[in-house]
């Protein structure tokens, strides 16, 4: 174990954690803007900038390995100048229209903009002038706001490993961008979102099918109902209504969704959706309570059963329940129906 002090506490962290670790074990705050849990750090951003007693320079504590009495100070005099300072490079050529901006109140840009007092830069640079690229179904690329962070390229290329984006060019025009700098539409993104999810501006953000703002809404975890995986999302909910979905950083999907996870919950609010049991009765289907339903269910099965035996009787699963409710379902198939007539209408 390595211990050092932070801020004038002292921590204790297992050998090879980063000094941004230690930190936050005390539950310091330090800015991050390319960190990710999931990707080996590479400092890309520099806005986690610390002052070690006795270091020549600032450190980023996102790479740089904690050590033995090592002596850090987060938000030092000469730590807070270096932070405005990045901030400036960062809004010198990036729009400043955060009245409209999707992504205000969500954007960390925007947040450690107003924690260090920046209305401005002092540097002066041409604006970015790329078109927007509406392109993909389900969400809008805007490079005109992206800050270089790179974590949206890094996710899609080691995590998602599909490889649809990447840097291009070089110096104040190096931007995001598909090969061959084509739309999305034209590239071999599957849509899945998880660049979107990454992104701490709003450079990447979903077509959204109902306007709000981030503190408009609840989030409520759930499980993803579209396979057995059981990837864990957070459902956006305004008004008792969903509009909208979000990765949830826990197993087994650790922040990531495909397509259907991340955009396809229309079927949520839809009006034709069945929200209770329906029962034929003189050629027509009536709502019925659960109850009916399963006991008409039952009644059914033991008189097949009783008259042409079990092998008489199958049962097909569904791709869109969870493992354990699939294990469940040939567990009554075979032990209280009695048959191995159980199939699944995802065995193609």
């Amino acid at each position: 174990m390595i211990k050092l002090v932070i801020d004038g506490q002292s921590v204790e962290v297992r050998e090879g954690a980063t000094i941004l670790e230690a930190a936050r074990l005390l539950g310091i705050d330090v800015p991050t803007l390319c960190n990710d849990e999931r990707l080996v750090a590479h400092g890309a951003c520099r806005i986690c900038v610390v002052e070690v007693e006795g270091a020549r320079t600032l450190m980023t504590s996102c790479t740089v390995p904690a050590a033995n009495g090592m002596v850090v100070r987060t938000e030092s005099p000469r730590v807070a100048e270096a932070r405005k300072g990045i901030l400036e490079l960062m809004i010198a050529n990036h729009p400043l229209d955060c009245l409209t901006c999707e992504k205000s109140g969500d954007c960390k840009l925007q947040n450690y903009c107003y924690r260090y007092n920046i209305k401005g830069s002092s540097f002066t640079r041409n604006k970015k002038q790329y078109d927007i690229d509406y392109s993909n179904q389900f969400y809008v690329s805007d490079q005109n706001k992206c800050i270089l962070c790179g974590k949206c390229v890094r996710v899609c290329n080691e995590l998602q490993c599909t490889g649809a984006i990447g840097f291009a060019g070089r110096g104040v025009n190096t931007h995001v961008a598909s090969p061959f700098d084509d739309n999305l539409d034209a590239s071999v993104c599957v849509s899945c979102g998880n660049c979107v999810a990454a992104c701490p501006v709003g450079a990447l953000g979903p077509k959204k099918k109902e306007k709000y703002r981030p503190w408009e809404v609840r989030k409520v975890k759930s499980t993803c109902s579209y396979c057995g995986v059981g990837c864990q999302v957070q459902l956006l909910v305004k008004d008792d209504k969903v509009v909208g979905v979000e990765p949830y950083d826990g197993a087994p999907n650790h922040g990531l969704l495909c397509v259907k996870g991340r955009f396809a919950y229309n079927f949520i609010n839809h009006p034709a959706r069945l929200k209770t049991p329906l029962i034929k009765r003189e050629d027509k289907f009536e709502e019925a309570t659960w109850d009916e339903a399963l006991g008409l269910i039952a009644e059914k099965l033991t008189s097949i059963k009783e008259k042409h035996d079990s092998d008489s009787i199958a049962g097909l699963s569904s791709a869109r329940c969870s493992n354990e409710d699939n294990y469940i379902m040939q567990k009554f198939m075979r032990g209280v129906v009695g048959t191995n007539n159980i199939d699944h209408c995802a065995r193609l």
